[in-house]
C-alpha cells in the first residue's frame, strides 16, 4: 500500500497503550500532523504517553476522559469546540476482551450479567459516546473521519466457531452503532466518513492470553497495525461511510 497522507488535527481515544499508543506515535512522527489529542482514563498508566510527550510536547495534547460519566464527556466536547481547527481524524481504540474476572466465554453457561454489561459499556457504548462528544463540536461541513476499532469476531456473517459471547456481541453492537451513526451523518455531516475497522490480531495485552492458535505471520506488532489502519483510513471517503473494513481495506460482512 502507498504511504498514508495524514490529517492535521487528530484524536485517538484510548491512547495510553496497545494500538492506541502506536497510533499516537505514528501520527506524531508524521510532519503533516499539527496536533494529536490523546485521551485516557483518569486512572490510566501514562508512562508511554508521557515519554512521547517529552519528544513532542508542542504537538501532543493529553486529555483525561471517562466516557462513563456525562460530565466528563461534556467537558471533553467543550474542549474540542474551543480548538482553533476542528478534528480531521478521530479513532476510538479503547476496548476490552478480558478484565479482572472477565474472560471470553467458551459456553453460554459461563455468561454473567455483570461481565456482559461491562463488555457493552466499554466496547459498544464507549465509542458511541466519544463520537457524540466529537460530533457536538464539529462544524457541519468540515470533512473528517471517525473510526472505531472493531473486530472480525463481531461479524455475524463470519461467525463459524461460536463462543466469546460478550466480546462478539459487544463488537456487533458497536458495528450497528457505527452503521446507524453513518446514516444520520449523511444529512447532519455530509462530508463525514464513519467506519468500523478490524486491525488484525495484534500483540497487545488484549490478545496476549489468546495467541497460541494464531497462525505464523498473522500476529502483528502495534506499530504494524497502526500503520495499516492509518493507510486504510487515509483512503476512506464519505461514499464509504458506514462500512466495516478490514486492515487491508476489504469490506467485512456484517
Amino acid at each position: 500500500m502507498a504511504a498514508a497522507t495524514l490529517p492535521e488535527i487528530c484524536l485517538v481515544a484510548g491512547a495510553n497503550r496497545g494500538i492506541g499508543l502506536a497510533l499516537v506515535n505514528a501520527l506524531l512522527e508524521d510532519d503533516a500532523t499539527k496536533r494529536v489529542i490523546a485521551t485516557h482514563r483518569p486512572d490510566a498508566d501514562l508512562n508511554g504517553l508521557n515519554e512521547l510527550s517529552g519528544h513532542y510536547s508542542g504537538k501532543l495534547d493529553l486529555q483525561a476522559l471517562d466516557f462513563e460519566t456525562n460530565d466528563s464527556l461534556d467537558t471533553f466536547s467543550g474542549y474540542l469546540a474551543r480548538l482553533e481547527q476542528p478534528v480531521d481524524l478521530a479513532i476510538h481504540a479503547a476496548g476490552i476482551l478480558h478484565e479482572g474476572n472477565i474472560e471470553p466465554e467458551k459456553s453460554f453457561v459461563q455468561c454473567n450479567t455483570g461481565n456482559l454489561r461491562r463488555m457493552f459499556e466499554v466496547n459498544s457504548i464507549g465509542p458511541l459516546m466519544v463520537a457524540q462528544a466529537l460530533l457536538m463540536a464539529q462544524p457541519r461541513k468540515h470533512p473528517f473521519t471517525f473510526a472505531a476499532l472493531s473486530a472480525m469476531v463481531g461479524s455475524i456473517g463470519d461467525n463459524r466457531l461460536g463462543g466469546w459471547y460478550g466480546y462478539r456481541a459487544s463488537k456487533s453492537a458497536l458495528n450497528q452503532f457505527i452503521k446507524t451513526l453513518s446514516i444520520e451523518c449523511r444529512h447532519r455531516f455530509p462530508y463525514a466518513s464513519i467506519v468500523a475497522i478490524h486491525p488484525g490480531t495484534t500483540d497487545t495485552e488484549l490478545s496476549r492470553p489468546f495467541q497460541r492458535g494464531v497462525k505464523p505471520g498473522k500476529l502483528y506488532t502495534p506499530a504494524q497495525s497502526a500503520a495499516r489502519i492509518l493507510d486504510v483510513l487515509s483512503a476512506v471517503d464519505p461514499d464509504q461511510s458506514g462500512r466495516f473494513l478490514n486492515w487491508d481495506g476489504r469490506q467485512i460482512p456484517w
